[in-house]
């Protein structure tokens, strides 16, 4: 229990790291043997790539590093439970455990809304340990979030008073 603290911490710091880069401050890496195989952060936006979740560019480096894209025998480690489309790869992998920090009530597809690392009808289940650092790795997302929000409205009420300024000058 205490590598899943200590591995979700390395997570955390790649999410500040996507954070720094104007991503979503998501990270993910893999781990086998105790060891780290390969790390991911969120790359959607500087990739222009909607598959570049953190845990799918974690995955994909890890297959690369390990010659295999069967993860068997590794642990995903990421800041956010995983969306349908991460979730699944995590099952088509073979990846025999994923641990994650804060739940996604609104896409995460392995507890909130789906429960697809673990569904008895595909032909591959993993573990799953939720909440780890949870409470740090919620914390985040909704400073990132926020931000985005006050910089949002701030943009408003400039535009807004640009144009009654406009009106003025007529």
């Amino acid at each position: 229990m205490d590598d899943d603290k200590r591995f979700m911490r390395e997570a955390l710091k790649l999410a500040r790291r996507a954070e720094a880069h104007g991503e979503v401050p998501v990270g993910a890496i893999v781990v086998r043997d105790g060891e780290i195989v390969a790390e991911g952060l969120n790359r959607r936006e500087s990739w222009q790539d909607p598959t570049a979740h953190a845990e799918l560019v974690a995955m994909r480096r890890a297959a690369e590093e390990l010659g295999s894209w069967r993860l068997e025998d590794c642990t995903v480690y990421v800041t956010l439970e995983p969306c349908p489309m991460c979730a699944g790869t995590l099952v088509n992998a073979r990846v025999d455990r994923v641990v994650y920090g804060a739940d996604d009530p609104k896409a995460g597809a392995v507890r909130s809304l789906f429960a697809l690392a673990e569904d008895p009808r595909l032909n591959h289940r993993l573990e799953v340990r939720a909440g780890v650092l949870g409470e740090e790795c919620g914390e985040i997302l909704t400073q990132f979030f926020r931000s985005i929000r006050r910089r949002r409205k701030e943009e408003r009420i400039r535009v807004e008073a640009d144009e009654e300024e406009s009106k003025d000058v007529v």
